[in-house]
């Protein structure tokens, strides 16, 4: 299988996502430009979190009458995390990060889900390190490999680092498989200890990851492809077996 149809792949996979719809249906789809798609995808996420606009921002001004830790009571209780996750969108940084700070990591999860990562980056990249981590176990929990996929590209490295150690190796290679900005791929690697790329090749194989391996080899450095090779040089014979034709050649 070629790496642009591994993108696409990946990319209908996050249509399917932002559309509430069975990504099966996309499967026409695989043989577009992953870039197209990707522009697609964000054409459509502009569409939804456009709608009341007006109203919304209205909310954001009204929000700055109401103090923070029971604006966070109200936004958890009364709003829900899909109304949060709009407002957010046009609240001013600062007074985001402020609630987000108070909010439960199981509300956060909620909010990140409905999150358009692009309009909040500032507010992300505010929120502490630990808080990010244990939202992204959460999602883990909830096998939610998008909605950290879409965030990373907008964190900074010492924050990605705390989530890296809650991402067991199997997440992990599902996670790289939808991440949003795959120029990240080499820094979040680089990021790990080399003694988790056995792990990260033998989760491919124990759980037939091959597909997101083969996807985060084709964003890596040869030095460091070839580190994650030569792991897979070590496997057992009967796993190695199981690899696609371009795992072996």
């Amino acid at each position: 299988m070629s790496e642009p149809n591994l993108a696409a792949q990946a990319e209908i996979l996050k249509l399917a996502r932002v559309l509430g719809a069975d990504p099966a249906r996309f499967g026409y789809l695989e043989k577009v430009d992953p870039h197209e798609l990707q522009k697609l995808r964000a054409q459509v996420t502009d569409v939804l979190f456009d709608t009341n606009l007006v109203a919304l921002q209205r909310m954001a001004g009204a929000s700055k009458l109401i103090p923070g830790p029971i604006l966070a009571k109200i936004a958890e209780k009364v709003f829900g995390p899909l109304l949060c996750a709009r407002v957010a969108g046009v609240v001013e940084p600062s007074r985001g990060i402020d609630i987000a700070k108070r909010l439960s990591p199981v509300f956060l999860a909620d909010v990140a889900a409905e999150l358009d990562p692009r309009r909040t980056t500032e507010i992300i990249a505010g929120i502490p390190a630990g808080m990010i981590a244990g939202v992204a176990g959460e999602l883990i929990r909830r096998e939610d490999w998008i909605t950290i996929g879409r965030f990373v590209g907008h964190l900074p490295d010492a924050t990605v680092s705390a989530s890296l150690r809650v991402i067991p190796n199997p997440a992990l290679l599902r996670i790289a498989f939808v991440l949003d900005d795959k120029s990240r791929i080499e820094n979040i690697i680089g990021l790990l200890p080399t003694s988790r790329f056995d792990g990260i090749v033998r989760a491919a194989a124990d759980q037939d990851l091959w597909s997101p391996l083969l996807d985060l080899l084709g964003h890596l450095r040869p030095e460091t492809r070839a580190k994650l090779l030569a792991q897979f040089a070590e496997l057992p014979a009967e796993l190695r077996a199981r690899a696609p034709q371009a795992m072996i050649k």
